[in-house]
């Protein structure tokens, strides 16, 4: 079965097609990446602007024709913070059904959570045991651990790469005020997170997933992805001070010439830094494995259980979208814009 799997992020918009079937790795076939920074296109009001829902229809109209070029199946089609938190998100997703065809769904902070957890669950097996799950995005965190396929605890907080740059920084780079006051704020907010997570118990495996914490490790000597997945990669708390306080002195534009950071994210890599050093910190993590898998991994493998009926989970699937006889454009609408 091929399927594509459209995420609509804070930074960017990815289509991953791969074939899969269920017991099988999914096998990725294609993989195409939209820059759109929707989070930044938010206005002071929230709500996110015509410019931005113009680009929004048409990288989901451009996804939408590249799957069923390549032959998909079904499009599973999601979108995270930047869209979950616009005052016009109901406005936004209509649009994008009545325009395109596809049913663009929002993923709560928590399903985002356990659909990441699923993934890292099945790429580690049973054998890791209680497995604590760190993703850091564009708009939230997500926190998930626990010893079977659904965790035990799964949830977002609004600290996001993207966000703490633009909330939190004025400069850049960011002054050493900012830097030392964001660092007690972080430690602030994720005092609640950190009691939640560790009253479900001490994990036997930490792991972290998302670009953010693959470049932070690349940083720190990591071996990059091209090493293939038999390469052990992680984080540790020493090196991720070290490297904080590096580049917390550099520009976005000298960021962005670092091998491994993309000129789309060096903007908000020193926000991620941050969390990722508080997190550690809260939860008192010496060190961190990098696992390869995560959100759009897990939304395949949960609809592969419900195709074989044998879902046990608790999370809603993506909106699909028949991409085989589908002319998808079915007419304009009005909508409200600000």
């Amino acid at each position: 079965m091929r399927l594509g799997v459209l995420d609509v992020g804070s930074n960017t918009v990815h289509l991953l097609v791969v074939d899969a079937h269920r017991g099988a790795h999914p096998t990725p076939m294609s993989s195409e990446k939209s820059v759109l920074r929707l989070a930044e296109q938010l206005d002071g009001s929230g709500m996110l602007g015509r410019a931005g829902a113009d680009q929004l229809v048409r990288t989901v109209a451009a996804s939408k024709a590249a799957a069923e070029r390549l032959g998909c199946e079904d499009l599973m089609a999601f979108a995270t913070s930047a869209v979950r938190e616009a005052g016009n998100s109901a406005d936004v997703l209509d649009r994008v059904r009545a325009e395109t065809g596809v049913d663009l769904q929002v993923l709560s902070g928590e399903d985002e959570a356990r659909y990441t957890f699923l993934a890292v669950r099945r790429w580690y097996g049973w054998s890791a045991g209680r497995l604590l799950c760190l993703d850091i995005g564009g708009g939230s965190l997500e926190l998930a651990i626990g010893v079977d396929e659904e965790p035990e605890e799964a949830f977002s907080v609004p600290l996001g790469a993207g966000r703490l740059t633009r909330t939190r920084f004025r400069n850049d780079p960011p002054s050493r005020a900012e830097v030392n006051e964001t660092t007690e704020w972080l430690a602030e907010q994720l005092a609640p997170a950190a009691k939640k997570i560790r009253r479900v118990g001490s994990p036997d495996r930490v792991v972290a997933t998302s670009k953010t914490f693959r470049t932070l490790a690349r940083l720190t000597g990591a071996a990059p992805s091209s090493a293939g997945p038999r390469a052990r990669r992680v984080l540790t708390d020493a090196g991720l001070r070290q490297l904080v306080a590096f580049i917390s002195r550099m520009s976005a534009a000298d960021l962005a010439e670092l091998e491994g950071v993309s000129a789309s994210r060096a903007h908000q890599l020193v926000a991620g830094a941050l969390v990722a050093e508080a997190t550690m910190r809260a939860l008192s993590l010496a060190e961190l494995e990098i696992c390869p898998w995560a959100l759009r991994e897990g939304v395949i493998l949960r609809r592969l259980d419900h195709t074989n009926g044998s879902d046990q989970g608790g999370s809603t699937l993506p909106g699909r979208t028949r991409t085989t006889g589908d002319t998808g454009r079915t007419g304009r609408h009005g909508a409200r814009w600000s």
